[in-house]
This record gives C-alpha cells, structure tokens and sequence, in this order.
C-alpha cells in the first residue's frame, strides 16, 4: 500500500441480525466477521468480494437511534456496483428491497435507488466502465 485508503464505513442499525439479514441474505454480501465482545456488542463485518467493507454497529443510545435510515440526512449515502444489473436488481426485488424508482440510464451507468429496511438510501449502479 503506498498511501491511506478508506476500509471501512459505519451502518448503524437497530439490531445485529437484522444488519446481517439484509446485507447478506438480500444484498449477497459475505459475512467477514461476527466477534462477541462483551456486554451486548459485536464486531460485525460485512463486505463486497471486492473490497468495500460495512461495520454494522447496534445503536447504543437515543442519538445513534434517530440517526438509524438518516445517516446522510436522506441523500443516497452507499452505493453497490453490479455487472448485471437486471438480475441483482431482480434479485433484490424477489427479496423485498423496496426501490424508489424504475431503473435508469445515467451518463455512468444503469442506476436505481433503494432503501434498506432501515430507511437508508442506496443505489444499485452497473457501472458503464469497469471500476477500481
């Protein structure tokens, strides 16, 4: 590595499992790590085959409660890249991801945002170039 890169963003969310239901079940991310540490809080980990990594942290008090589905004050704040979009976006609709939108064609890409059961924003990008 030859400089600082971002590894990992927060998601904070109302419970573990459900974190870890929506962003493997529907999302198809992979489960990188799940450590008990004591006192009712975990070290949850979920990530891309890609790089890109999400630490879903249980709200622990009545500010981090209210921030649960408004992280980035209600823009898109993640984003997930697919090189088929018709079928993870298939995908995620047989699994109840609820879309705001039909999909559609952008100068970067095939996009369409979605909320996690949570209430954040997302968007569903295949990208037109290949990403780094």
């Amino acid at each position: 590595m030859t400089g600082p890169r971002l590894a990992m963003t927060t998601l904070v969310v109302p419970d573990y499992d459900a974190g870890i239901a929506f962003c493997v079940a529907a999302l198809g991310f992979d489960l990188i790590e799940d450590t008990d540490m004591g006192a009712g809080k975990r070290w949850v980990v979920v990530g891309g085959e890609d790089g890109g990594c999400l630490l879903l942290a249980k709200a622990a008090n009545d500010a981090q409660s209210a921030a649960i589905g408004n992280q980035t004050g209600g823009r898109v704040g993640f984003f997930v890249h697919t090189d088929n979009f018709a079928d993870t976006h298939a995908r995620l609709m047989t699994a109840g991801v609820k879309f705001h939108e039909q999909p559609r064609h952008e100068s970067y890409g095939t996009v369409a945002v979605f909320s996690d059961p949570f209430g954040n924003r997302w968007d569903l990008i295949e990208p037109k170039e290949p990403t780094q």
